[in-house]
């Protein structure tokens, strides 16, 4: 995953007592912009798990130094092209289950960055 990139939430199930730390959470099926990418901690506070952050949303900084914002684990988003792309196989095969991405307006002050 790279900055810039479209990425959809494939799972928004947050244990509540992670939920709490958060003022802005992912919703599945949405599409959102990722505007960083770092090596995080895990809920349970091992080291080098992959965090995004995402364009539309904005949360606290941790208490731990260096006092990073909150991110979320990349395993809980797919880029966008390959949502798309298993959704047009699923329907050539008769498999439509209905559903339907939504994207997250970009503000313009937050336009995504491309490297």
């Amino acid at each position: 995953m790279i900055v810039g990139q479209k990425v959809v939430c494939v799972n928004d199930r947050f244990d509540p007592d992670i939920a709490k730390f958060y003022i802005a959470l992912p919703k599945k099926d949405v599409v959102y912009v990722i505007r960083e990418v770092k090596i995080g901690v895990s809920p349970a506070g091992s080291h080098g798990e992959v965090c995004i952050y995402l364009i539309a949303l904005n949360n606290p900084r941790s208490n731990e130094p260096p006092f990073p914002e909150r991110g979320f684990n990349a395993e809980r988003f797919r880029p966008l092209d390959e949502v798309q792309e298993e959704a047009r196989r699923q329907q050539g095969q008769g498999r439509d289950d209905g559903r339907e991405l939504v994207e997250v307006a970009v503000p313009t002050h937050e336009k995504p960055v491309f490297y």
